[in-house]
């Protein structure tokens, strides 16, 4: 009798273990979100959560605009839970991708008003650099936290992202100057949003090439502004913005638009939100706010 109390015990005890790791395994399932650059991977690690598994498209230091996707990262698209993005030609091989996915694709530039490209960028046909603007950031952010079922978690976010809208209006509240010269057009969010004018020495595309005479009406328009910094980006080279410099008698410093962090940032704990405070510092000094 007591050798089938025993083995009764056993019995149940297994049934239960069984029943518990189907519950733990059940309970663990993570979703797996394929984000297709930086912006987008940040913002969604921030807001999912436990049981969120965010994949960056990008590797570090890699610039985003014209990527080639291996195999491996057609097929992570396609077995995703998630896929967030951005469309209007602003990474035609991703947005030909999601195409096949399985799971759900979310393209984070649908819903909102866009600026539009002054000249013909090929398959661009809107200004996609709406992270720049940390109050059109947090409605993305809003965004990616709905599609997960992770609302609640998102207003942490918001309210970094609000209190650095704050910090952008007070630091470039009272500038000198209001003209931002950049090596291409990233920053119509961030100027529009703060008052600022961009001049962008080539378009939205950072492979444009200017002319001979396209640069010379452009250094001719950098002097009559009284800009005294040129700004370069960091996943570019500097060459064109040193060209322009030295004709104009004007420095150069970086100005991030956030594409993607090298590995050296990402080391030392770099993120959206420090940058953007790099960005914000750059800006007061080559603008000479007070």
């Amino acid at each position: 009798m007591r050798t089938i109390l025993v083995l009764i015990s056993l019995v149940t005890l297994s049934f239960a273990a069984g029943c518990g790791g189907e519950s733990t395994a059940s309970g663990d399932a993570e979703t797996d979100v394929v984000a297709a650059f930086y912006p987008l991977a940040w913002a969604a690690e921030q807001v999912g959560g436990e049981g969120v598994r965010v994949r960056n498209l990008i590797p570090p230091g890699a610039e985003p605009h014209d990527v080639e996707l291996t195999p491996r990262d057609v097929e992570r698209i396609r077995s995703a839970d998630v896929v967030f993005y951005l469309g209007s030609g602003f990474q035609p091989a991703v947005e030909n991708a999601v195409e096949g996915a399985d799971g759900k694709t979310v393209d984070l530039l649908q819903g909102g008003k866009l600026l539009r490209p002054a000249e013909d960028e090929g398959e661009l046909t809107a200004d996609p650099h709406v992270w720049l603007d940390p109050l059109r950031y947090a409605d993305i952010a809003r965004t990616i936290a709905e599609t997960l079922g992770h609302s609640e978690h998102a207003e942490a976010l918001v309210g970094e992202l609000r209190a650095l809208d704050e910090e952008f209006r007070r630091g470039l509240a009272t500038c000198e100057r209001k003209e931002v010269v950049t090596t291409h057009a990233s920053f119509g969010y961030l100027v529009r949003r703060y008052g600022l004018e961009q001049v962008p020495l080539t378009g939205l595309s950072p492979e444009a090439e200017p002319t001979p005479r396209d640069l010379e009406r452009t250094v001719a328009r950098v002097r009559s502004s009284g800009a005294t910094t040129i700004y370069f980006e960091t996943l570019i080279s500097p060459r064109l913005a040193e060209t322009v410099a030295r004709e104009t008698g004007a420095e150069t410093a970086v100005l991030n638009p956030l594409e993607g962090l090298s590995k050296e940032e990402l080391d030392r704990g770099a993120d959206y939100l420090s940058v953007m405070r790099e960005n914000l510092a750059a800006l007061r000094r080559g603008l000479a706010c007070r």
